[in-house]
Parts: structure tokens; sequence; C-alpha cells
């Protein structure tokens, strides 16, 4: 996984955010394009710990996508792709312009049979396909999904790391120090980690989430 991050990461960055749908939120027979179109925010939440829930643009990102096959339709710039990892491209080009973006989209779906947790809506049915109405099984019927999950390097990180920051100021340096750190080396890492989220700053965005935060 380090490996992994280092690949999305540049000019001096070093963290990358997770971001999944579990389940990707697809109907049973719909087509990709079809699932995509039908969103106008991206169809994946934050799973890294900070308050933003939005992300509207990012610097790299890996995207993986499985168990949604190809459905051929000829309606919009999405039904045109020729595969569903050409899909999937074209549209992470148009969500972020610019950004170094990979994607695979792999046929296997997740398989979800005990022991994987069995904690889902019985609005999924056994596929794990959005459905209209609760059908008669238990949840514990999902026996698979379509899952999407993604790694951002995005401008979002740097109000995680300058929270970070804020947390560990100096005024907190006797729990440190009972813990053997030297206040030197306590002093260093909050230096480099400063160093960090300012090179996630991007104008004005940047500026704002910093003066939000020397409010708190």
């Amino acid at each position: 996984m380090l490996h992994f991050a280092d690949s999305l990461t540049f000019s001096g960055r070093k963290v990358v955010a997770a971001w999944a749908a579990l389940p990707f939120p697809a109907l049973s027979g719909s087509s990709l394009p079809d699932v995509l179109s039908a969103h106008q925010d991206l169809p994946w939440k934050l799973l890294s710990s900070w308050k933003e829930q939005k992300v509207s643009s990012c610097f790299a990102q890996s995207v993986v996508l499985r168990g949604m096959c190809q459905e051929k339709a000829t309606r919009s710039p999405l039904h045109s792709c020729e595969s569903p990892g050409q899909v999937l491209q074209h549209y992470l080009h148009t969500q972020f312009p610019g950004a170094f973006s990979t994607c695979q989209v792999l046929q296997q779906p997740c398989h979800t049979q005990p022991p994987f947790p069995q904690f889902f809506s019985p609005l999924l049915s056994r596929r794990g396909f959005l459905l209209d109405r609760a059908q008669g099984f238990s949840s514990a019927g999902v026996q698979s999904m379509p899952v999407l999950a993604a790694l951002q390097s995005c401008p979002g990180l740097h109000s995680l790391l300058s929270g970070l920051c804020r947390e560990l100021r100096p005024r907190r340096w006797g729990g440190s120090c009972a813990a053997g750190l030297e206040q030197d080396d306590f002093q260093e890492a909050l230096e480099e980690l400063r160093t960090l989220a300012q090179c996630y700053e991007t104008g004005c965005g940047a500026a704002g989430s910093e003066e939000e935060g020397d409010s708190d």
C-alpha cells in the first residue's frame, strides 16, 4: 500500500485519501454509463478521517470498479465508449480535468458471504444491486456486490494535516514527554507535518481553510 500511495504522490506529497462505494449504487441490469450519468455528485464516500465529504479537484487518483458488466447504449459521450474501463476513464477526466487518473474495471464482483460482515440493507439483491423494495430474504443473503474504491491525492488533505498540527501544539508536549519523546524530535516532526500540509495548498481554497483553522 505504501508503494501504491507513492505512485499517486509528487511535489513533496505523501498522503492519499481513501474513498469507497460499498455497494456501488446500481440497479440490476443498468449500464455503467446510466449509473454514472444519474449521479451529479461522485457516487462514493470518504473513508479517511476529515470533515469534508466532497472533493471537487485532485492531483492524482487511482480508481477500481468491480462487478459491473458492459451494457450497450448510444445516448451520451459515456455511452459511446467501447468498454467499461473507457467509460470510467472518461467520467474521471470529466469530474477531475487535469488530474492524473488511472482506473481499472473488473467483471468479478466483491464476494460477501460469511465471514464478511452482514450489515447490508434489505434493499439489496443477492448480487448487491439496488432494489425498488425490500425482498423476503435477510441481508445475510447478499452473496456479492459491485464495489468501487479510490485513492486520491487531493487539496482537501491540507485541512486534515493542518488540523493534526493544531492538535499537536506545544502545549500538549507533556503527554509526548511522558511517552519518552524528546522535545527537539517532537518539534522537528511537527514542522515536517506542517510542511507536508503546505504541499496540498491550492490558492484561495487552502488559505480559507487555514484561516478557519486559526479561528478554532
